[in-house]
């Protein structure tokens, strides 16, 4: 039985996901399923890796919680997201207009994916930083100043008295993308949606970037949901991974357990497509050659029990038993403790419930070397 905010000394999930469903008109044909079924959740100072290629629902996933899907065409479903805001738990996909304007950017802060297209040309970094600040908090303009001049020390924006009056143009990518971060955490969020926070920037800026919000994740007890498709960034800078394809997850699990032992063909091909260092090849292994490979939709530990891990482009089992309605099809089972894989609804499934994507876990802080 999952955790309720009644139950004595339960932590509870900031953001729980469930069985959430989003679709676009296209003009003609039937609707596109951009997300079908996605469930997941984030716990405070936890960090939620959302993994996958282009197109296979991460974004869409984080614009739904804050109600940024443009409808028409987009249309939510079913499902729900419920958040544990300060006036207790709501449903942001039931909320209305005003209300929805009172999450964002306040208890839910989102961190787009190119910085110089998501700051306005024409106005000044301030009166940027400024504008939500003036929004959620009732304070004069003196004191947001100060506000926006903090959130810029705290991202590491040098000289904050002077490029407070800046333009974006008269700012470096990198610098953008903090003053972006400094928007999003002006608030002080409990929940930060981070897209692609670190792309099109050097290495050496995209790490200064990511443990710039792992440090203030910590310190300010936020939770981090990060979307990306970088594997590497996955590893470094995440607790839990969700990988998402095709609009459904097909696969949950702690950070650490997915590198060793993932368990969905999708996830090996993923993680066999990248380089390795250490090992010298004449080409590279291609996520088709692992996900056409039928040997590798057996490696279940419930293989042999007739679970079969879902695959859009593979014909259905002969023993697929369907509920009715979307999605009927597929289900994200929980196949070993504490990891979920998504998997053909077959016989053996059945009207099985295995309890839903939760996991409050957190990687340890690393031990201060000795001697510092």
């Amino acid at each position: 039985m999952p955790n309720t905010p009644n139950t004595p000394g339960a932590e509870w999930p900031i953001v729980r996901v469930n069985d959430l469903a989003v679709s676009f008109d296209n003009g003609r044909g039937p609707r596109v399923q951009a997300v079908d079924g996605v469930r997941m959740s984030i716990y405070p100072r936890q960090t939620l890796a959302v993994v996958g290629e282009s197109g296979c629902g991460k974004s869409v996933t984080a614009m739904s919680m804050l109600q940024l899907i443009p409808r028409p065409p987009g249309r939510f479903d079913r499902g729900e997201i419920v958040f544990e805001s300060e006036r207790g738990p709501v449903d942001l996909l039931t909320l209305g207009p005003r209300e929805i304007r009172e999450v964002r950017g306040n208890e839910i802060a989102m961190i787009f994916q190119e910085p110089m297209t998501s700051l306005n040309p024409v106005y000044t970094i301030g009166d940027q930083i400024m504008e939500a600040i003036l929004l959620h908090q009732k304070v004069g303009q003196g004191q947001a100043r100060e506000i926006a001049l903090k959130a810029m020390r705290d991202v590491g924006i040098p000289e904050p008295e002077k490029r407070i009056a800046a333009y974006p143009h008269q700012f470096s990518g990198g610098m953008r993308q903090r003053v972006m971060i400094a928007m999003a955490l002006a608030c002080q969020p409990r929940l930060l949606l981070a897209d692609e926070p670190s792309t099109a920037l050097d290495v050496t800026i995209q790490a200064q970037i990511l443990e710039l919000i792992t440090e203030l994740k910590e310190s300010r007890g936020m939770a981090v949901m990060l979307i990306t498709h970088d594997l590497g960034v996955v590893a470094e800078n995440s607790d839990v991974v969700c990988v998402m394809y095709a609009g459904r997850v097909v696969e949950y699990a702690k950070v650490y357990d997915l590198y060793d032992n993932p368990m969905h063909p999708y996830t090996r091909g993923l993680l066999a497509s990248i380089p390795k260092m250490h090992a010298r090849n004449d080409r590279l292994v291609t996520i088709r050659e692992i996900v056409d490979d039928d040997a590798q939709f057996r490696k279940l530990p419930e293989a042999g029990l007739g679970v079969r891990p879902w695959w859009p482009w593979h014909d259905p089992p002969a023993d697929l038993a369907p509920r009715p309605g979307p999605a009927g099809d597929y289900y994200l089972q929980e196949v070993a403790p504490d990891h979920w894989v998504g998997v053909w609804r077959t016989g053996a499934v059945g009207d099985h419930e295995s309890r839903a994507p939760d996991l409050a876990y957190r990687i340890p802080p690393k031990a201060e070397p000795a001697g510092v």
